[in-house]
């Protein structure tokens, strides 16, 4: 089928479709006139794409793991799978930004928020004039 008749049927542009073929997420071969040519079995594949993005999955994972997925002798089993190690990224994730969070309320109204925040004696925090170099992590 040609690449208007793959967007058609899946609901996507052409130019989504390009770019899934340019990134490795779809292929179809090139027809003797310069068309695209994509087997049927190509219209499950883009759901699939748009659903996993919409379940947090970048397109670089999708890229990554697909193979591994349609290759799978069981592909719910290696789906399961994968939807358990990206919740343990989630819950990871999670507890860095509860983290993150935490000192960032605990530096509210301390004056500098980028100096190091020190208990007291008595269990309140105060700002320090050591800077706070671990403070500055990047997001990943």
């Amino acid at each position: 089928m040609r690449i208007g008749e793959l967007a058609a049927q899946t609901g996507m542009t052409r130019d989504a479709i390009r770019f899934y073929e340019k990134v490795g997420l779809v292929t179809g071969r090139r027809l003797t006139n310069g068309y695209r040519d994509f087997p049927p079995e190509s219209v499950a594949w883009p759901h699939y794409v748009r659903t996993a993005q919409t379940l947090g999955f970048s397109l670089a994972e999708i890229a990554r793991t697909g193979e591994e997925l349609r290759a799978a002798p069981d592909p719910a089993v290696a789906l399961s799978a994968l939807f358990g190690e990206k919740i343990r990224l989630l819950d990871a994730r999670m507890a860095e930004l509860a983290a993150l969070r935490a000192e960032l309320t605990d530096r509210v109204g301390t004056g500098c928020p980028l100096r190091a925040v020190e208990p007291d004696g008595d269990g309140a925090t105060r700002a320090t004039t050591r800077p706070l170099a671990h403070a500055i992590r990047p997001v990943v």
